[in-house]
């Protein structure tokens, strides 16, 4: 290969890009050209670097890498995002991936080849960690939530507040408060519009 594939690479700890930087520069065909901690950041140095790949944290203070990728695709379709997290939820997938990433790997990965994957995008495949299981597990998501929680979940997911859902199912606005809260750390996400978006991806709810 005549062209070294030109990596930015973006995470907020320095300690884990010099690991990644290392890993990446074992390679004579891949080279970083430089180096971001956040994800405002990122966007700023891929406008001037231009890189072929951008390898992005999924997580960062601020500006996520999700959130980023989203900016970067938005302002260059073309561009060549791979999402580096060590999170391995399909939600979390879903999301870096609708959001232009064309791969996402786990960090925690034993036997991560991080170069190989630069190269498999690079190359225009879509890379994605063979150890998430994005099969939806329907019966298996279901199981974790009460008939009840299930019927709040509907409800919430419907745009009802929680006054409101407490009215319809003759409930306490706190317990309905309680509930919610129970869904939430069953599901393991934090926000509502995440929440409604999970529920919809596993098949958790009647949609609208």
């Amino acid at each position: 290969m005549n062209h070294r594939i030109t990596v930015l690479l973006v995470d907020d700890h320095a300690l884990v890009r010099r690991g990644f930087r290392r890993m990446l520069e074992d390679d004579p065909e891949i080279e970083v050209v430089g180096e971001a901690s956040t994800g405002d950041e990122a966007v700023a140095r891929f406008t001037d670097l231009h890189p072929d790949i951008v390898v992005m944290d999924s997580a960062m203070p601020g500006m996520s890498g999700i959130a980023a990728t989203r900016t970067i695709v938005g302002q260059q379709p073309d561009a060549r995002v791979l999402m580096l997290s060590m999170h391995s939820e399909e939600t979390l997938v879903r999301q870096a991936l609708d959001a232009g990433a064309r791969g996402y790997v786990l960090k925690s990965a034993l036997d991560l080849d991080l170069a190989s994957a630069v190269k498999q995008v690079y190359g225009g495949a879509r890379v994605v960690d063979p150890a998430i299981d994005r099969t939806p597990k329907i019966g298996e998501e279901r199981s974790r939530l009460t008939p009840r929680e299930l019927e709040v979940l509907q409800l919430i997911c419907d745009g009802l507040s929680n006054r409101e859902i407490a009215a319809r199912l003759g409930l306490s606005a706190n317990t309905v408060a309680v509930h919610r809260a129970r869904i939430m750390n069953a599901l393991g996400v934090h926000k509502t519009a995440e929440l409604v978006m999970y529920a919809l991806q596993n098949g958790l709810i009647n949609p609208l």
